[in-house]
């Protein structure tokens, strides 16, 4: 699979490198069971060592033409319990590709930070939701973070290619009305919002996380991955970071069954 998503060449010929390579699996498991096995195991090791070189070699491009609305990495500066935060994304959504584009600095004062919403948009069924943590501030301030694919232009998302490095991560910081009502009123997925019972303490900690990271980020990208970096599991690795006790658990990657997960 990774030499089918990943080698930058024609079709035909990445589906012929591709398709080598599992030949070569299936000889060399036919030939565990004859006198030519250490051959193939060799030969098998070999170009499985050279494929995890090439693999190893693979960056992510920190620039591209990406698509307009994951084209600003946000970024953060903390001054006390002042923040400021540049690209707020506050797009004016009419439809996926019908938009007003709208970025800005705000500034948000975290001693006024009141809690801590989780909302789910479910895009394929009752299992698969995306992941949008909205933080509260007082005088009905909130601050939605995405954690999404940072697609090109000509892109798409799929969750079987963005397991194999085709895709950058980016945190987005955005308005509820801006990345809430795109997946509730635009795309007309089932969006779901749950109240937790978080202290603004931990919420303030976590929110300094996705600060951190969204910084990280601007200086050195990182792949997404749709099992082991998405829009969950980052989320439980900044709640670890944060002091939180997350335990991997199989509803991270089913994400919509994340309700039914009790972290102790």
């Amino acid at each position: 699979m990774a030499l089918w998503f990943r080698i930058p060449a024609p079709e035909w010929v990445r589906a012929g490198v591709a398709g080598t390579f599992a030949l070569l699996g299936l000889t060399t498991v036919v030939a565990l069971f004859t006198r030519t096995r250490w051959r193939a195991i060799v030969a098998f090791v070999t170009a499985f060592a050279a494929v995890l070189v090439w693999w190893n070699t693979i960056a992510p491009p920190l620039d591209g033409d990406w698509a307009p609305d994951v084209a600003r990495q946000t970024t953060g500066t903390i001054e006390g319990d002042i923040l400021t935060l540049s690209d707020v994304r506050d797009f004016e959504w009419r439809s996926d590709h019908d938009f007003t584009e709208r970025w800005a600095p705000v500034v948000y004062d975290l001693s006024k930070l009141k809690g801590l919403d989780l909302f789910l948009a479910y895009w394929a069924g009752p299992e698969m939701a995306h992941v949008i943590m909205s933080f509260e501030f007082e005088g009905d301030r909130f601050l939605a973070w995405s954690v999404e694919v940072r697609r090109e232009k000509d892109g798409e998302f799929s969750p079987i290619a963005d397991a194999f490095r085709s895709h950058t991560l980016i945190y987005l910081a955005t308005t509820e009305r801006d990345s809430v009502r795109l997946r509730a009123v635009v795309r007309g997925e089932e969006v779901r919002i749950y109240r937790l019972k978080t202290p603004p303490e931990q919420a303030r900690l976590l929110l300094l996380e996705y600060v951190s990271e969204s910084n990280e980020l601007a200086e050195r990208p990182a792949f997404y991955n749709s099992i082991t970096a998405n829009c969950a599991t980052t989320v439980a690795k900044l709640v670890r970071a944060a002091g939180g006790r997350v335990p991997f658990d199989w509803r991270l990657i089913v994400n919509g069954f994340l309700p039914g997960f009790q972290p102790p």
